[in-house]
Order: structure tokens, then sequence, then C-alpha cells
């Protein structure tokens, strides 16, 4: 009676592994299709963003050129002045969506090593030396990150220009750094008009604006931020908004960093190297 029963249970078991190794096999030539049609969709993205910034900059630069060109043979005139500052702004989105479309793809980043108190002293100086605020250089950690480092100072600026755009020339903006669990965190904090709470969640997304009127005087069109976000999640970091009693800060997350000892033996606290006020 028992070796009746045993065939039809071994049967059934047999069946079973079939049925389970054939829904794991469906499964894997899911995800394998997925993958493939999600980097063909990729593909067709960043092509399509870089033939239609190819035919937007070709018409941008000749208007540009005869522009520059009226402009030498005539005095010049405010009407004159706007029309080269839009084709700059349409030429800086352009620039922007073509970045946004590379940092889709694996091999985007080129990562080394960078020296991070003399990477955040050059972009600090930089930018204090041509643009009129109240310019603070916090702490900033001694040590190495393992980054790409042309991405990292295009997210700094980045962040940099928001706070540019959002405060007046006596108000400051400090750049600093702190560091947590071998990741860097680096952070702007101005003193501006601040970040109403219920937009935090929506600024890094593309073409989000908290003040559309505002943006559209400055020349933004919400792509800065959303870099920010893209070079940070592509380095496996993060970045997040917080607003203050007056300003925000933006905090730029990046794993990787490995701190100078011989420096100094506490990164957070680490003395301002510099307080430059214009």
């Amino acid at each position: 009676m028992g070796e009746l029963t045993e065939v039809p249970l071994m049967s059934a078991m047999f069946l079973a592994m079939v049925w389970h190794a054939r829904r794991r096999q469906q499964a894997v030539h899911d995800a394998e299709a997925i993958a493939e049609n999600r980097a063909q969709l990729l593909e067709r993205q960043e092509r399509f963003l870089h033939d239609i910034t190819h035919e937007l900059r070709t018409p941008v630069t000749i208007a540009r050129g005869h522009l520059e060109l009226l402009g030498l043979e005539q005095p010049a005139s405010p009407e004159l002045g706007v029309a080269l500052d839009e084709l700059g702004r349409i030429d800086r989105i352009i620039n922007r969506l073509l970045l946004l479309a590379k940092t889709e793809r694996p091999d985007f980043l080129a990562k080394r090593e960078i020296d991070v108190e003399t990477f955040v002293e050059d972009v600090f100086l930089r930018w204090s030396d041509v643009v009129a605020r109240v310019w603070r250089l916090g702490p900033v950690a001694p040590g190495t990150l393992w980054a790409d480092d042309e991405a990292l100072r295009i997210a700094l600026d980045a962040l940099l220009e928001n706070a540019v755009k959002h405060t007046e020339s006596h108000e400051a903006i400090e750049v600093r750094t702190r560091v947590e669990a071998g990741a860097l965190t680096l952070e702007v904090v101005d003193e501006g008009s601040g970040i109403p709470p219920d937009h935090t969640d929506r600024i890094f997304n593309r073409f989000a604006r908290v003040d559309d009127a505002r943006n559209r005087t400055a020349g933004g069109v919400g792509l800065g931020l959303a870099i920010v976000d893209a070079i940070a999640r592509a380095h496996g970091g993060h970045v997040e908004a917080l607003p203050r009693a007056r300003g925000s800060v933006f905090s730029l997350s990046i794993p990787g960093f490995t701190i100078d000892r011989r420096s100094f033996a506490d990164p957070v606290a680490v003395p301002a190297g510099a307080v430059r006020a214009r």
C-alpha cells in the first residue's frame, strides 16, 4: 500500500520542482528583458536629447553671432542685452539637459581621490571673488574623498548658484563640511528667502520651482537642483534641503571619505579656514 502512494507523491514533487524551476527561469528572463528595455530606453533618451540639443544649439549660436555683430555696429540697447541674456539662458538649459541624460549611464562617473580641503577652498574662492555676498568658509574636514571631482564641482556650483539666486548682497552664504559614518557632507547655508516647508520634497525634481517669477528672473528653470540630486545618487549618496528660521541649508552627502588624522583628529570640529565679506 505504501509503495502505491509513494509513486504519485514523487510524481507530484517532481512536477512541483519543474513548475518552480520554470517560474524561476521565467522570472530571470523577465528581469533580463526589463533591464534590456530600460537600457534601450536610456540610450534612446540620451540620443534624443543629444539630437534635439544639437539642433537647438546651431540656431542659438547663429542668432547670438548676429546680435553680437549688431551690438558692435550700433550703440547697445536694453532690448539687445535681454535677447543675448535669453540666448545664454537657452544655452545653459541645453548643457544641463545633456548632463542629466548622461547621469543615467553606468560609466558617467570617473572617480579618483580628491583632497577635500583643496577642492572646497577652490570652489569657495572662485565664487567669493565674483559674486557680492557675505561669504564664509566654515569647518572643512581634512582628508580625501573617492568621487568624480568634475561632477562634484558641478553639484557644488549648482548649490551655490541656488544660494546666490535667493540671497541679497548683504546676506551670508556659508560653505562647510561634516563627516558621518565614512560619508562627507558638503553644506551650503544661506540667509536668504528660504524654502516653504511644503516644497522641500519636490525641489529636486526636474523643472520644479519654488517661486516661478523669481526663478524666471534669475534665469533658472529648475534643472540645477535636479542635477545635484542625480550626481549624488550616481555616487551612492543623497542630497536634502532644510529650511531655517532665516534661509536654508542644502546638504550633499557622498560616501567614500577617508580622514587625514595627521592634520586633525576630529573632522567635525575643524576651525573655520576663512571668512570673507564683500
